[in-house]
C-alpha cells in the first residue's frame, strides 16, 4: 500500500479569510467592564478551548491546563483577592497617576459569566524537552500562545476577554486548589459584549499610547542603542 503523506497544501487564504484573521487581530480588546450577563454556551466554550489547545508549543509539550470558573461564590473570593492586590498596585504608582489608575474599571471577575485560569505544568514532558534545553521559559511562552489563540477565537465569536494579572499567586492557588508546582500564567474573564473600544481602553483613557512600529524594527542587528 502507498504510504500516506502527513503533509497538506499550504496555500494562502482567500482575501475574505485573510481579512477575517486580521480583523480579529486588530479589533481584539482587553475587556474590563462591558460584559453582558448572558452565559457562554458549552459548544462555544469548547471551540475556544480547542483553539487554545491548538496553539504552538515548544517540543509539542502542550504544558497548559484550563480551570473553568462559573460559580459566583468562587468568583467573589477571587475578586476579593484581586481587590487586596489592586490596592497595593495603586500605591506603587506616582501620586499624580493614582487617581487615573483607580478610575479604570476592573469589574470583569464578578461581571463576566465565565472565568478561566490558564496554567503551565513545567514538569510536563520530563526534565529534557526538545527546544527547551537552553531556555527554560519556553513552556511559559508556549502557554501564552494558547492564551492568544483563545483571545482571537473569542473575538471571532463576539465574546470579550480580559486578562487579570493583579494577584498574589498564592491567593489564587489557595482558592482554586492549584498545586504549588503549577505556574499560573493568566486569569481570564470572558463574556459576550455588545460594544468594544475602537482603540485600546488604556490608550483612549490616556494611560499610554501605541508605539510607532518603525521605531521598533531593526535590520540585521540591534540598532536601538543602550
Amino acid at each position: 500500500m502507498p504510504k500516506t503523506s502527513a503533509l497538506a497544501p499550504a496555500a494562502g487564504f482567500s482575501a475574505s479569510e485573510r481579512d477575517a484573521v486580521y480583523k480579529a487581530i486588530f479589533t481584539r480588546r482587553d475587556v474590563r467592564d462591558q460584559f453582558l450577563p448572558d452565559p457562554v454556551p458549552d459548544d462555544v466554550l469548547r471551540r475556544l478551548l480547542e483553539a487554545a489547545h491548538n496553539a504552538p508549543s515548544v517540543g509539542f509539550m502542550q504544558p497548559w491546563n484550563f480551570v473553568i470558573i462559573r460559580s459566583q461564590a468562587v468568583r467573589d473570593q477571587i475578586a476579593s483577592a484581586f481587590g487586596r492586590a489592586n490596592d497595593e498596585a495603586a500605591a506603587m504608582f506616582p501620586e499624580e497617576r493614582q487617581s487615573t489608575y483607580k478610575s479604570l474599571k476592573l469589574e470583569g471577575i464578578r461581571k463576566a459569566p465565565l472565568n478561566i485560569c490558564v496554567t503551565c505544568d513545567r514538569e510536563r514532558g520530563g526534565d529534557v524537552v526538545l527546544g527547551r534545553t537552553h531556555n527554560e521559559s519556553m513552556d511559559l511562552y508556549s502557554t501564552v500562545c494558547a492564551v492568544q489563540n483563545l483571545w482571537l477565537a473569542a473575538r471571532a465569536e463576539g465574546i470579550g476577554m480580559g486578562w487579570v494579572s493583579i494577584f498574589h499567586d498564592a491567593d489564587l492557588k489557595a482558592i482554586l486548589g492549584i498545586p504549588d508546582r503549577i505556574e499560573i500564567v493568566a486569569y481570564l474573564c470572558l463574556g459576550y459584549v455588545d460594544e468594544l473600544y475602537e482603540r485600546p481602553e488604556l490608550e483612549v483613557k490616556g494611560w499610554n499610547k501605541r508605539l510607532c512600529l518603525d521605531d521598533l524594527i531593526f535590520e540585521e542587528g540591534w540598532q536601538g542603542g543602550l
